[in-house]
């Protein structure tokens, strides 16, 4: 997949399995270091692996020498193939595919491994955290709640969570909002970056003073920094 494949990642391999599965890669580039950390990244329940925001963030990401692999539950993957508007797949499953990919990612890539993803990809990469031993965990617009629903938060196995966490989250985010949130008993190892103004996909108020590319490279720049550090 090119010279950006640093040790620790055979390219013909590795491209073979990206492509034979139907993943995306977004290789870190710019400065890199010896063993460039590696993010796998799912989509929310709504929007596929190549969603605006999922590419946007990939490529900020790889940017900042980030590798970033993408891939799709199966239900996302079908609707590809028929467009039907299928619901996400029971969580059993949701989670069964992610413990695979992980797996298989891990077999190919080494140095530092993360998880995580947009919404609901990252609140499944919460509840497998631990159990696979990634050595970080990003969510971006965490769902804590259904909408409107504040007072029945999605956050038990949060206050245990061991695995260094960081989410982004907007403050007037209608699944987790800053009064809310700042309510809920979080793990220690847990950071969240509060976008000013900003809604589910990050994106803030005109009168915040604040654009969305503004907020969406902030969230870059702080995920990158905090995968560095693992």
């Amino acid at each position: 997949m090119g010279k950006e494949h640093k040790a620790g990642i055979d390219g013909d391999q590795w491209a073979q399995c990206v492509r034979e599965r139907g993943w995306l890669w977004n290789a870190a580039s710019g400065a890199l270091l010896d063993e460039p950390v590696t993010l796998i990244l799912a989509h929310g329940a709504g929007a596929p692996m190549d969603s605006g925001f999922m590419n946007d963030m990939a490529a900020r990401l790889a940017g900042h020498g980030v590798n970033v692999l993408r891939f799709e539950f199966a239900y996302m993957a079908q609707r590809r193939l028929d467009g039907g508007k299928r619901p996400p797949n029971p969580a059993s499953k949701l989670l069964e595919c992610w413990r695979e990919v992980y797996t298989e990612v891990r077999r190919h890539v080494a140095g530092r491994l993360a998880i995580g993803g947009k919404s609901m990809g990252g609140r499944m990469a919460s509840l497998l955290a631990d159990e696979l031993g990634a050595e970080g965990l990003v969510c971006l617009g965490y769902p804590f709640y259904a909408v409107g629903k504040p007072e029945k938060p999605r956050v038990e196995h949060l206050a245990g969570l061991k695995a260094p966490t960081l989410i982004v989250q907007g403050e007037r985010d209608a699944l987790g909002n800053r009064a809310a949130v700042e309510g809920y008993e979080l793990s220690p190892s847990i950071e969240v970056m509060w976008l000013v103004a900003g809604d589910h996909d990050l994106k803030p108020l005109k009168a915040s003073g604040f654009t969305h590319e503004q907020h969406l490279e902030a969230a870059a720049v702080k995920v990158a920094e905090f995968l560095k550090s693992l």
